[in-house]
């Protein structure tokens, strides 16, 4: 993965989680459980991308 849009996956994550939590607050007597929980699962993988894209094997080490 190209490490160049680490940032930008990690922004859109960032939103994404206030988004949830924007939600969460707002309609709270009534929550809307699966937009939710769409919006989580959309989080989620944004930080995953990000993750993947920090985190590089690196196969010429030694151990």
């Amino acid at each position: 993965m190209n490490p160049k849009y680490r940032i930008l996956y990690l922004i859109a994550g960032i939103l994404a989680l206030g988004l949830v939590i924007y939600q969460a607050v707002t309609t709270y007597p009534a929550l809307n459980y699966p937009r939710l929980g769409l919006n989580t699962i959309i989080s989620i993988f944004f930080f995953y991308l990000s993750y993947k894209t920090y985190h590089e094997k690196k196969d010429g080490e030694l151990m």
